[in-house]
């Protein structure tokens, strides 16, 4: 397969030409048109890596459309992998709940059937993209080292992140901010987010620390790349670091991001983030860590769509360092380095023929072909 009369988005640099993938991987490229009658026209958009997603939450509204409505596993998981793909995604991290911020919740309820559904149709073969597992762990809960311990194991986990939402931790170090999110989304009056904050506070001070250094223990003796969560402070990310945290999801503070470059963690922010314009929990804006260089990797997190959006956003925002090259390598080149895929990520001959096409109309980048391992998925 030939692509032609496209802009190649290669490491440090965008060159006009084609390129040309056999057997599933890169076999060379071009800064000319190839003039065989076979070539597939690119119509001059960009041609940049499939894009990887390391944190996506999106499986769990697939699985309840609707709150109370269990909807079934494979058509679930289809139409989130077509979401996928649809988005420029070849390459994605599934995140599931171990433990929840509140018995009961659907989270917890649906793991044992979203992570099935994942595994069950990455070795049949039926995903478009390649679905792997990131585990979230969330620290604050009595369940939550039992259920790492009997998935951890199974295959295709490749991110163990820590996380603690419990009152005044790292996402909410500001309790106005925590019970303005839970009383929202839980519809609790003043009297029943008393009760509720007090619970997860004693559940926080009983489960949060043994788990957390049980959990990354068991990372490092795999080998499983392990994230920090919302870390708000300098003594969060010494201690992310001390962990062998090799990526810092969402650092909440300027002086968290500042920390975690200097500790080597990659900082993971949300490319929503960087769409609307700023976090919804009122925390640093990634727009603002863009601006002063400390943003390695974007994650669509709820949105899938907007990871491609965010890349070029970045790119073109005058105010930001990044050329386009770099601002693309947020999505592709520095996730698949942060998990050692050294594979994919970028366009160069030998890598795996994970694709995007994708074209400007007006203000907006559209996705308009996708490929995963030269198969065009899209």
């Amino acid at each position: 397969m030939i692509i032609n009369n496209v802009k190649l988005v290669l490491e440090n640099e965008v060159v006009n030409g084609s390129l040309e993938v056999a057997d599933g991987v890169i076999r060379n490229f071009a800064d000319s048109p190839s003039q065989l009658p076979q070539a597939q026209d690119g119509e001059g958009g960009w041609l940049l890596p499939g894009l990887i997603e390391l944190h996506t939450d999106n499986l769990d509204k697939f699985f309840t459309p609707r709150p109370k409505v269990d909807w079934p596993a494979h058509s679930a998981m289809s139409s989130h992998d077509a979401l996928m793909v649809a988005s420029g995604i070849t390459t994605v991290l599934d995140a599931v709940a171990l433990g929840d911020v509140r018995d009961g919740g659907d989270r917890l309820e649906n793991l044992e059937k979203m992570i099935n559904a994942v595994m069950d149709s990455q070795a049949r073969g039926v995903n478009r993209a390649e679905h792997r597992l990131h585990l979230r762990c969330e620290l604050p809960h009595h369940t939550t080292l039992p259920l790492f311990q009997q998935l951890i194991d199974r295959g295709g986990v490749s991110l163990v992140s820590l996380m603690d939402h419990s009152p005044g931790q790292r996402q909410f170090s500001n309790l106005v901010k925590y019970r303005e999110y839970y009383q929202g989304k839980y519809q609790l009056n003043d009297a029943d987010m008393d009760h509720y904050e007090a619970e997860q506070l004693a559940l926080a001070d009983r489960w949060s620390q043994p788990n957390r250094l049980a959990i990354a223990t068991e990372c490092r003796a795999r080998n499983i790349a392990l994230a920090s969560h919302d870390d708000a402070t300098r003594a969060h990310v010494a201690e992310s670091h001390e962990l062998g945290s090799v990526i810092a999801e969402f650092p909440t503070t300027l002086e968290a991001a500042q920390a975690s470059r200097q500790h080597g963690l990659s900082v993971l922010m949300g490319a929503p983030n960087i769409v609307r314009g700023g976090s919804h929990s009122g925390n640093v804006a990634a727009h603002e860590l863009a601006q002063v260089g400390l943003l390695d990797i974007l994650s669509s997190d709820y949105y899938p769509a907007s990871l491609l959006d965010a890349a070029f956003r970045v790119a073109f925002e005058e105010t930001n360092p990044f050329t386009l090259p770099q601002a693309v390598a947020l999505v592709t080149r520095n996730p698949a380095k942060a998990l050692n895929l050294d594979d994919r990520g970028v366009l160069a001959e030998g890598k795996r023929a994970d694709m995007v096409l994708a074209h400007q109309h007006g203000d907006h980048i559209h996705v308009g072909h996708v490929w995963r391992q030269g198969v065009r998925v899209f």
